[in-house]
């Protein structure tokens, strides 16, 4: 069974999908928008396979004194596959401003999503 966390703002279309292939979901918050369990303090626990949101979902405010890296910190920790969705046009400003943990990031145009998520869960 496969599980995908997912960020607030991600097509519910797209999740409707999932569900109807049985797949679970299960939200997850970035720690400001209180939607979910935060990214932060997932576990092995969770069973989570993949987690998937936007990008701007794990950019930290500018004045926090965090990185992208730090909210998606249990991702890499758990080596949870995280697929962020941004426009193809956008992918290397998106690296850029993911710094360390575009290493830990996928980054997804919207039209590949499924494909991606496919490809992931094998």
């Amino acid at each position: 069974m496969f599980r995908v966390g997912y960020l607030e703002g991600t097509d519910p279309l797209f999740l409707n999908e999932l569900v109807a292939r049985e797949i679970d979901t299960i939200p997850l918050g970035n720690g400001v928008d209180n939607h979910g369990k935060f990214i932060g303090h997932i576990t092995r626990a969770d069973q989570i396979t993949v987690v998937v949101g936007y990008l701007h979902k794990v950019m930290p405010l500018a004045d926090s004194g965090l990185s992208a890296l730090d909210i998606i910190h249990s991702c890499k920790v758990h080596r949870i596959p995280t697929l962020i969705i941004a426009q193809k046009a956008l992918h290397a400003k998106a690296e850029k401003a993911l710094g360390d943990a575009g290493d830990h990031i996928t980054l997804v145009d919207p039209a590949d999503l499924r494909k991606e998520l496919d490809r992931v869960l094998g």
